[in-house]
C-alpha cells in the first residue's frame, strides 16, 4: 500500500497559477521516512514534537515568518536543502497539477472550480502511479474547512460512478476508503507536500536562475527536486 499526501496553494492575482499535489510513500518504508524527517525537524527546532511552532511550512520557511521568524536565512535554506536530499535520496514519487486559472475560466463556459478540478486530476495521477506499482493507496489532505465536505462527496461519487467525469476519465479503484484530512502541523508528510507545492508555485515558471542569493538557492533546490525524484506534473488546460 502507498500513502499519498497532497496540499495546494491559494490562487490570487499575485499567484495566478493553482498548484495541487504532493508525494506518495510506500507503507513498508513510512516508519523509516518519518524517523528521518523527525531527525531533520529536531536538528532545526530542537524537538520532535508536532505543533504549529515546529511546522515546516513552505511560505513561512522561505519568508522567515511564523515558526521561522528571526531564524537566519542561511539556516532556513539549509533546511530546504535537507528536505530536498530527503526527497531525492529516496527518489520519492512527486505528482503535481498546475492549473492556469485565467485560461481555464476563459476556455470553458461553465468552468469547474479550480480546487474541484485539481483534486480530480491529482487523484487520477495518483491512480496512474498506483497502477504502475500494481498496488493500492490511501489519500491524506491538508485540512481546508471550506473544501473538505465537497472533496469527500466528490471522491465518493467518482468511485460510485466507476470513473472521474473527465474526458477519458479514469477509475479511482486503487484509492481505498475515503480522503482523510488533518492539520498539516500534525503530519510531517503533509508539511513536505506543502513545501513541494510552495516551491513549484514560486519557481516553476522561472526559467533562469534568480539574482538574489536566497531566491537562487531555493530555485536550485527546486531544480534538484524536479530532476532527482520520480517527478511528473500535469498542466491544465
Amino acid at each position: 500500500m502507498y500513502l499519498a499526501y497532497f496540499d495546494e496553494n491559494k490562487y490570487s492575482q499575485q499567484s495566478p497559477l493553482f498548484y495541487i499535489g504532493g508525494i506518495l510513500l510506500p507503507d513498508r518504508s513510512v516508519c523509516d521516512l518519518e524517523s528521518e524527517l523527525s531527525e531533520i525537524q529536531y536538528n532545526f527546532f530542537g524537538t520532535t514534537i508536532l505543533t504549529k511552532d515546529t511546522e515546516m511550512h513552505g511560505k513561512d520557511l522561505f519568508h522567515g515568518k511564523g515558526a521561522f521568524k528571526k531564524r537566519p536565512l542561511a539556516n532556513r535554506m539549509r533546511l530546504l536543502e535537507q528536505l530536498a536530499v530527503f526527497l531525492t535520496t529516496h527518489r520519492i514519487a512527486v505528482r503535481l497539477i498546475c492549473i492556469d486559472v485565467s485560461a481555464h475560466r476563459s476556455r470553458y463556459r461553465y468552468p469547474q472550480p479550480e480546487y474541484q478540478l485539481g483534486l480530480m486530476l491529482i487523484l487520477e495521477r495518483f491512480c496512474d502511479y498506483l497502477e504502475k506499482q500494481q498496488d493500492v493507496g490511501v489519500v491524506f489532505g491538508d485540512y481546508e474547512k471550506d473544501e473538505i465536505t465537497r472533496a469527500v462527496l466528490d471522491f465518493s461519487q467518482f468511485k460510485l460512478s466507476g470513473r472521474t467525469p473527465m474526458y477519458k476519465g479514469r477509475p479511482l479503484g486503487r484509492l481505498v476508503d475515503t480522503i482523510y484530512f488533518t492539520h498539516s502541523h500534525h503530519s510531517r508528510f503533509l508539511q513536505v507536500a506543502d513545501i513541494v507545492v510552495f516551491l513549484a508555485n514560486r519557481f516553476e515558471s522561472i526559467a533562469d536562475k534568480p539574482l538574489k542569493w536566497h531566491e537562487a538557492k531555493a530555485w536550485g533546490i527546486w531544480q534538484t527536486i524536479r530532476t532527482g525524484t520520480d517527478f511528473e506534473m500535469q498542466r491544465w488546460p
